[in-house]
């Protein structure tokens, strides 16, 4: 089984993944970032450095699900590869920091790639306002985050709200500017509880829990 957990920079994609991993004994999956060769180079030259980021991004993220696809373990992944295709590659694309070229050839090869593999037996979105991201950022002190731009992180946020609403997979979206996982046990129960529910009873509706 191949749970995914998705949301914008800081809004705490890699802390539920190993809240839920300790939880249910899943084998976590984990972004690429702290051995990344191209992220602080991205975050001082965006326009220089995205295909090549974003390109990285694709290769590791392949290479995840098709090991996923293999494994026997239930999986636990932090951020999905459809947000490198639908929600950042785009948002350059669109802010001029990606050209049409490098961007349609990036384009070409997620379709390729997508053909091959399947969607995430359930996808948590992690839902949040700039205001929270930004202070969750801040608080991991991430010296290579701290040049992100507000309408870098304003972009993303509108692209992420629309691949949600088209996305036809088995969902779940947790507003984490009011579930406090992290910080609150009861919290981090409403959602156990209805992950219990998704994985058990399987429900094919749209579940959302923000208070």
């Amino acid at each position: 089984m191949h749970i995914a957990i998705a949301g914008n920079i800081g809004s705490g994609k890699t802390t539920l993944t190993k809240m839920l991993a300790a939880h249910y004994g899943w084998t976590p999956k984990f972004e690429s970032v702290d051995f990344n060769p191209y992220l602080a180079d991205f975050y001082a030259d965006m326009e220089r450095w995205s295909f090549n980021l974003q390109i990285y991004f694709l290769n590791k993220r392949f290479k995840d699900v098709v090991e996923i696809s293999r494994c026997s373990d239930i999986i636990i992944q932090d951020r999905t590869i459809y947000e490198d295709a639908r929600i950042f590659a785009p948002n350059l694309h669109s802010m001029g920091l990606m050209s049409t070229r490098d961007f349609e050839n990036y384009s070409d090869l997620f379709d390729l790639m997508m053909s091959l593999v399947s969607k995430p037996d359930l996808l948590i979105y992690l839902r949040s306002t700039i205001p929270n991201l930004v202070a969750q950022i801040q608080k991991r002190g991430r010296d290579y985050e701290s040049s992100i731009r507000i309408d870098y992180l304003t972009g993303l946020n509108k692209r992420y709200e629309d691949w949600i609403k088209e996305y036809d997979g088995h969902l779940l979206i947790i507003n984490v500017d009011e579930i406090k996982f992290e910080n609150k046990p009861e919290d981090f129960q409403k959602i156990t509880d209805r992950i219990d529910a998704e994985l058990f009873g399987l429900f094919p509706e749209v579940k959302q829990i923000d208070e």
